[in-house]
């Protein structure tokens, strides 16, 4: 009997391959075969949702190799990830095969596995399924409510707002989250408070306290908001008498994190580490599919799309022998430790991010990952590992001192402190923090001297110390993550998607790792929410996942689905297709007719004009400089006649022209072209430098431009081709087909998947 089996990357079709020995070919699908056609009317509503794929045009070569190998084998298997994505992939190469007539007489069977270890493939040929429907159903509805989505609003955007923009279902409630986030920041009014630190000392060993009592009547945060009171209050503190009045101790036992899930992973990935969400599943992918070890391909972690905090019992006791011969058996606790999973839908089936192998110590293998595989795979070791070990044990601390001198009492100062009795996990691992400031220092460098009720307290100094509350921080990637999975929307697999669609469709900048949204994104969400508040909701879209889950898990039909969601949908749009062009009102008054100006948003971003349009056309920009305004001189000089460089404004954003104009008309970008370092084999002289079209696509051009005119749309990778040794590769990103390698010569057709495609 002899066998095809079909993967979704190449990466690991060789080490499947060779796992499963000879009768076996395993050949690769990168990714979707099928897809929606690039125009409207592939999901018909007026059919019951009638739903149009077509082959896409580079997948067919891979399907006709699939159909090849078939004639002479037994059985088709497909083997495509053990998600819904990865379900809907093996569906529609099976209905293709079908379709052909090339499974006549063939056994068609689904495996799925989480790690590609030899062990799990073997199990996993051990008990095939059949594909699973309801997850195939589940994607389809899913896809079919974006594509809805996507190409109905799309359309209203370019009428009421500018062309060239889009929408989505789940990016724009994601949006929706950053702007309301940057609106409270704006809205946010500071209110002013002090507190009043001593610095102490009892028995040579020195420790702070705060004013925490007065008259016996706690002090609230806002008990004292100026700061003649609090400085008044500080020389009271600072010529007081003070005592021990009461020492308290209790032992607080600390809890490990459990192993990460997709979401977990990409949070402390962005925190510890500073990966974007993408770079984090880019990095992950490539741990998962294999990495040559020794010359022999190996999966170093198990799947990375996952929302499950199950562990096999094999690993579990890998772990606990790990953990006994490592660290010793005050490491280890009685039992194994489970971990309850919060999704409803999560497949227990499925296993939390973990290595496949945990003698595989990062030690190990950081001399065979590269930096940023080693730091992805250090963190996912040393979360999983100390998810079994032993508590922390914290000797807390709480200290009261008391005022004893009769004119100046009634004031109880509080110090607070820890010593970490037994460091358990923690001697492995700490779990990040999204608090601004907050650093994983252990809290045993918080240390109190030995305190005894009754010692008299030495107060050194006593000082008011303002404050000012905070609004909110704006939203890291991580914060961002980890609301939209507390909010239920979207799936794990589909956060670092959308993430990045937001920052390419230029609705958000990143500016201190922090999400700020631009004019333009502002005025898409004031759009949306205006004309579909309820369907741009959180709520909602959270109702919309869990529908979708219910089909996952068989307990509902996918077209009502569509149904319940459309005749809502379609009605919010024929509305807002009869609604007015959004604008701003200003208290600016048109000079050519009197009417009130108006802030609106054009193609190159915002300007004031004319509510009189179209019987007064008077236009002009925002805050345009003046005739008789100096302009703002750069620290460049021009290269042509040595005059300083200006800043100034086009239809493109800011440049830099020369101050000596119109007798010098040089100019040049604001920010010098970030060069890849990767030289150009056209002219051989050059490097690829980024730079932005005048529609603000990203291309790489030669850096002797004019010379060599040699361009790229696609980012030069510093990579040899494997298939035929051109100097570099391209780095390709599709929706359709998610993210590939692809060779840069046009004479070669090797092509790696580096991410697969996401639903957003």
């Amino acid at each position: 009997m002899s066998a095809v089996v079909v993967v979704e990357s190449p990466a690991k079709a060789k080490t499947i391959e060779k796992y499963l020995g000879k009768g076996y070919k395993v050949l690769a699908s990168y990714g979707h075969v099928r897809a929606f056609p690039k125009k409207d009317g592939s999901v018909d509503p007026e059919q019951d949702f009638a739903i149009k794929y077509q082959i896409i045009d580079d997948k067919k070569k891979r399907l006709d190799a699939i159909d090849k190998a078939l004639k002479k084998a037994d059985e088709l298997i497909l083997a495509s990830d053990l998600d819904r994505e990865g379900e809907a992939i093996a569906w529609h190469v099976a209905e293709v095969l079908r379709e052909r007539g090339s499974l006549e007489d063939k056994r068609v069977l689904r495996i799925t596995f989480n790690q590609i270890t030899k062990k799990a493939i073997g199990e996993a040929m051990a008990n095939p399924t059949d594909v699973d429907m309801q997850l195939v159903d589940a994607q389809q509805a899913r896809s079919a409510l974006d594509y809805l989505v996507g190409f109905t609003l799309s359309p209203l955007l370019w009428r009421k707002i500018r062309t060239g923009l889009s929408a989505g279902r789940v990016q724009s409630v994601a949006l929706r989250l950053i702007c309301e986030r940057e609106q409270l920041i704006r809205d946010f009014k500071a209110k002013e408070f002090w507190t009043i630190e001593a610095a102490c000392a009892v028995g040579g060993g020195e420790f702070s306290a705060q004013l925490h009592a007065v008259d016996g009547k706690k002090l609230d945060k806002f008990a004292i908001t100026d700061g003649i009171n609090a400085k008044t209050m500080a020389r009271r503190v600072q010529q007081g008498n003070f005592k021990i009045a009461e020492v308290a101790k209790k032992q607080v036992k600390q809890q490990p994190s459990p192993p990460f899930i997709t979401t977990t992973l990409q949070m402390d990935a962005s925190r510890k580490l500073g990966f974007t969400a993408r770079k984090t599943m880019q990095v992950a992918q490539k741990l998962y599919e294999g990495i040559d070890v020794g010359g022999e391909m190996m999966g170093l972690i198990t799947y990375m799309r996952t929302d499950s905090l199950n562990v096999s019992e094999d690993a579990l006791a890998e772990m606990r022998e790990h953990i006994s011969t490592n660290y010793g058996a005050d490491y280890l606790p009685p039992k194994a430790r489970h971990f309850k999973t919060k999704s409803k839908n999560a497949q227990e089936a499925h296993e939390a991010i973990r290595p496949t192998a945990f003698e595989r110590t990062p030690q190990a293998m950081k001399q065979v990952l590269d930096a940023d595989g080693w730091k992805l795979y250090q963190l996912i070791w040393k979360r999983a590992l100390a998810s079994q070990m032993a508590p922390a044990i914290l000797d807390q601390v709480r200290a009261d001192l008391q005022s004893t001198d009769p004119k100046n009492g009634g004031l109880t100062l509080r110090a607070n402190g820890s010593t970490l009795a037994f460091a358990g996990f923690r001697k492995l691992y700490i779990e990040g923090s999204d608090e601004p400031g907050k650093t994983d220092k252990p809290d045993s460098e918080r240390l109190l001297p030995p305190l005894a009720e009754g010692d008299a307290v030495d107060m050194k100094t006593a000082d008011a110390k303002q404050h000012f509350t905070e609004p909110k921080p704006r939203f890291s990637e991580a914060t961002l993550v980890k609301e939209l999975e507390a909010n239920g929307i979207g799936r794990p697999s589909t956060y670092a998607s959308i993430l990045n669609v937001l920052r390419e469709r230029q609705y958000v900048n990143m500016e201190k790792k922090r999400f700020v949204p631009t004019d333009v994104g502002e005025w898409v969400n004031k759009f949306l929410v205006a004309s579909f508040g309820n369907i741009v909701d959180p709520k909602f879209t959270a109702s919309i996942e869990e529908k979708l889950d219910a089909v996952a898990r068989g307990e509902s039909e996918w077209k009502p689905v569509l149904r319940d969601f459309w005749g809502p949908f379609k009605a919010a749009v024929d509305k807002a297709a009869d609604a007015e062009r959004p604008t701003e009102e200003t208290e600016e008054v048109c000079p050519d007719c009197g009417k009130p100006m108006a802030i609106k948003l054009g193609r190159y971003g915002k300007f004031l004009a004319c509510t009189g349009y179209p019987a007064c056309k008077h236009a002009k920009p925002i805050n345009g400089p003046k005739e008789d305004t100096e302009p703002e001189l750069s620290d460049e000089k021009c290269e042509k006649c040595g005059s300083p460089m200006a800043i100034k404004h086009g239809r493109y954003g800011k440049f830099l022209g020369c101050s000596a104009y119109p007798e010098c008309k040089n100019i040049q970008p604001m920010e010098k072209p970030k060069d890849t370092g990767i030289s150009c084999p056209e002219c051989g002289k050059g490097t690829f430098l980024e730079k932005k079209s005048r529609r603000g696509k990203i291309f790489y051009s030669c850096s002797t431009y004019p010379k060599c005119k040699n361009a790229l749309w696609n980012k030069p990778i510093e990579r040899a081709c494997p298939q035929c040794a051109a100097p570099f590769v391209t780095e390709k990103i599709t929706k359709r087909r998610g993210t590939e390698h692809v060779c840069a010569s046009e004479d070669c057709d090797w092509k790696e998947q580096i991410e697969a495609p996401e639903t957003v």
